[in-house]
């Protein structure tokens, strides 16, 4: 009898050591249920998106997800062996977010390879996984593959999978390429993420579902719907941050109003090093006139696809104009800058320099034509639809930049990164003349061809053999 009770008492010891590493199945299992991660594996629905704080317990749902179906045990869904990916934004965030997520709850049992992309493959939590074979209860593997957004597009290309699951928002080429990839197996999409740029593409076509996609489902989560977090922790972090932040940050939610109006702004991305640009690049200056004011002057090239340089700059205040325009010629000369046929460099500049002033019989449009600069007045100045122009160039809807300023355009660099909303949804009107020009000039592109189709070469030599003709006549 006492040996009985022995080996009785053994197996319990065992079967809770076990339990130790066994973190799926404790997973919304003891007495602290999060009811809205429930309410994601619940739900049928084959596009579904968290939209949560940080530690709101928004991975946690992609991660188990992921192996609740790589397993083939499922609570709630028709189990099969499957393929996926887990996208992260870049290597580094997939490593010490969703990989170590899908690795804390994967038994080490039910691996039955791990191929590294980068590191080790007895050490892959400090490495960089390119895809777990798993072993699932049918008896066969499921493999999850994982990629970054930062590889691009075309590394998304070509594989048939049964679901992707994107950690943090994709750019919205990534997004589709992916939607393909699930069509054929009439595959799945989920996504968990807090909503930190802004109203993009996921905004509209997810959160709003503007286009009435019965797929598309979405739960908001905040700190208060993790029953891990205790009330003295949820202060604290709230403490911490912006009221601002709180909103995205606690909440989930997508921020509306207040913030940088060009949120999308990365100089890494927009902010480039100076090249020596082709001469028939060359497109316009855009002035915003200023006495007091800094007046603000940049030179616009665009390339054969519609994107936009900014190359070059000038800015200053307290100046007549005279000053002003010897300085813009000077810049012009520099960089051997088209002129008209007369010998007149060309320019948009605000209307308001249509307007006299009493220090002057003359207005500013006048001033400049003295000077040898032939301005240009009519642009449209409506606001909303300028920022919403720039935000284009500065990210499209498929994630991609037709926006780059030259490092030398300082000002301008400055002003876009202090660009902050106001009341009654307006900007705060400080500190703005580079921006006012820039958005005169984009406005002026017809916007409509302005992201254009990518032009084959033989296009692009009949612009310049055009260009060159043109100028001879």
């Amino acid at each position: 009898m006492n040996e009985l009770k022995y080996k009785l008492k053994l197996v319990k010891e065992e079967i809770k050591e076990r339990k130790k590493d066994d973190f799926l199945s404790q997973y919304n299992s003891g007495e602290k249920i999060h009811k809205k991660q429930l309410e994601f594996h619940k739900c049928q629905k084959k596009n579904r998106w968290v939209f949560g704080g940080n530690r709101s317990g928004k991975t946690e749902c992609g991660a188990v997800e992921t192996v609740y179906l790589a397993r083939g045990i499922h609570p709630y869904r028709k189990n099969k062996p499957i393929s996926c990916w887990v996208v992260s934004l870049s290597k580094q965030v997939q490593r010490d977010v969703a990989q170590a997520k899908v690795l804390h709850y994967l038994k080490k049992q039910w691996i039955e390879k791990i191929v590294m992309a980068k590191g080790r493959q007895d050490s892959a939590e400090s490495g960089v996984i390119d895809f777990i074979l798993v072993r699932n209860v049918f008896g066969s593997l499921s493999k999850i593959g994982f990629k970054s957004c930062d590889q691009g597009r075309e590394k998304f290309q070509g594989t048939s999978l049964d679901f992707v699951w994107f950690d943090e928002e994709p750019p919205y080429d990534i997004y589709l390429e992916c939607k393909m990839r699930v069509l054929d197996r009439s595959g799945e999409i989920f996504g968990t993420m807090t909503p930190l740029k802004g109203l993009t593409w996921v905004y509209n076509e997810i959160y709003l579902n503007e286009h009435n996609d019965e797929n598309v489902w979405t739960i908001q989560m905040e700190w208060a719907d993790n029953p891990y977090l205790s009330q003295k922790e949820i202060e604290e972090m709230s403490a911490s941050i912006s009221a601002e932040e709180l909103e995205s940050r606690r909440y989930g939610k997508f921020m509306q109003c207040g913030g940088l109006v060009y949120n999308s702004f990365d100089e890494n991305k927009h902010v480039i090093e100076p090249f020596e640009i082709p001469k028939d690049w060359q497109d316009n200056i855009s002035i915003d006139p200023g006495l007091n004011n800094p007046l603000s002057a940049h030179f616009y090239a665009r390339d054969y696809d519609g994107n936009v340089y900014v190359i070059a700059e000038h800015y200053e205040k307290g100046k007549e104009v005279d000053w002003h325009a010897q300085k813009i010629k000077e810049i012009a000369s520099r960089l051997g800058w088209k002129t008209n046929r007369n010998g007149f460099l060309e320019a948009l500049i605000d209307s308001a320099a249509t307007q006299k002033t009493l220090a002057s019989t003359k207005n500013v449009v006048e001033l400049f034509y003295e000077n040898g600069i032939l301005t240009n007045p009519r642009v449209n100045k409506d606001m909303f639809t300028g920022i919403n122009i720039v935000k284009r160039y500065l990210c499209d809807a498929n994630g991609k930049t037709h926006l780059y300023i030259f490092k030398n355009c300082v000002n301008l660099i400055r002003e876009i990164k202090s660009y902050w909303w106001g009341d009654d949804d307006l900007p705060i009107k400080k500190d703005d003349h580079c921006l006012d020009e820039m958005r005169y000039y984009l406005v002026s592109l017809n916007q409509d061809k302005a992201f254009t189709t990518k032009k084959t070469e033989v296009q692009k030599d009949k612009e310049r053999l055009i260009k060159k003709l043109n100028k001879k006549h």
